[in-house]
């Protein structure tokens, strides 16, 4: 997504804001993921292997006019874009007040974009208002741009399935079978479609995980990190990579912490605690404590309170486990993101069109 600085009272930017699963439309381009169970925002589906992954494309290009103002491809009707912040959902009400809340601790910067008309949120599923719901109220209310904002981790099945399905931009027949079996609504919008990169890319991940783990530490060289994320069964690869490669290696390189490692909580995991109360275990047989971090978009009973902390009280000896039943937000710095994210890709759209 882009932004714009400043408000035009004719030419209205709408700003449209996805919460916790990802897409690739246009401009910086999109890839990933975060969920769980019926109950929960983390529940991924599964994806059909033998089905090509969709990535959201832009419609036509823009053309630019001599008042410089956004216009469609005619060059006659004056734009209008909206900025849409997505999660994934959850019945959780802790959970969807927190990505609400990154919602309006960004909706001051964004309506001070130029055209900027409203910032919005939207569910993929479990709750109201849906990404369809949000769509079709662009369309009656005349948007001609919509930049989505995913809130997700990493690269998944909803980021290159799901999303892009819903918005009627993908062609993947079982996602779209799945999703309305599901009673998911599917809207392909009249408005172009534009998305921002997923959180993996910037570095307010590995500075939150960073800031977490230090204030569980007590000696680093006697401690090993354990990272608890969702999972995909489909991408595990690329999660794998992300909670060890990246942030594990982060760890060990500015903590001095000499060991970190990862474990699922989500659907690839079975939702079991078990798949926690080993790992933690395993960490133990080397080190003297286990510093446990959920590394989860926001708070979800399920998982943090549920899934996560029965692994760890069927370790038995809580002692020398370090805990904090957290999540990424709050924090500062992921709403600071969402505003450079949008602006990044509102750039390339008014560049096109200038």
């Amino acid at each position: 997504m882009r932004k714009r600085s400043g408000v035009n009272t004719r030419f209205g930017l709408y700003i449209v804001l996805l919460c916790g699963s990802a897409i690739s439309i246009t401009g910086a381009g999109c890839s990933r993921e975060s969920s769980a169970q019926a109950a929960s925002p983390e529940t991924p589906r599964s994806a059909s292997p033998a089905t090509p992954r969709v990535a959201f494309t832009s419609p036509n290009p823009d053309t630019s006019t001599d008042t410089g103002t956004l216009r469609d491809a005619e060059g006659s009707t004056p734009r209008k874009l909206g900025v849409l912040l997505v999660s994934h959902g959850s019945r959780s009400l802790r959970w969807r007040e927190m990505l609400l809340g990154v919602e309006k601790g960004v909706r001051k910067d964004l309506m001070a974009l130029d055209d900027v008309e409203l910032v919005t949120s939207a569910f993929m599923e479990y709750t109201e208002p849906s990404i369809a719901t949000r769509l079709e109220e662009f369309d009656q209310q005349g948007f001609t741009d919509i930049i989505l904002v995913p809130l997700l981790l990493t690269v998944s099945g909803h980021s290159f399935d799901d999303i892009p399905t819903i918005c009627g931009e993908g062609h993947n027949v079982v996602a779209t079978e799945r999703l309305r079996a599901d009673g998911i609504r599917i809207y392909k919008p009249k408005a172009n479609l534009h998305t921002t990169e997923l959180l993996d890319f910037a570095d307010i991940l590995g500075k939150n995980v960073l800031r977490r783990v230090q204030a569980l530490s007590e000696n680093a060289p006697d401690e090993g990190v354990l990272l608890i994320g969702y999972g995909s069964a489909d991408y595990d690869v690329e999660w794998t990579k992300l909670l060890d490669d990246r942030l594990g290696s982060l760890l060990k390189q500015e903590l001095g912490v000499p060991e970190s490692r990862h474990c699922w909580c989500g659907h690839i995991a079975h939702y079991d605690p078990v798949i926690t109360q080993r790992a933690i275990e395993d960490i133990l047989t080397r080190r003297k404590r286990a510093l446990v971090v959920p590394v989860l978009v926001a708070i979800d009973e399920m998982f943090q309170e549920g899934i996560i902390q029965e692994g760890i009280d069927k370790v038995g000896d809580d002692s020398r486990i370090r805990y904090v039943p957290d999540a990424i937000l709050p924090d500062p710095g992921l709403r600071a993101w969402v505003v450079e994210a949008t602006a990044k890709v509102h750039r390339d759209v008014m560049g096109r069109v200038n």
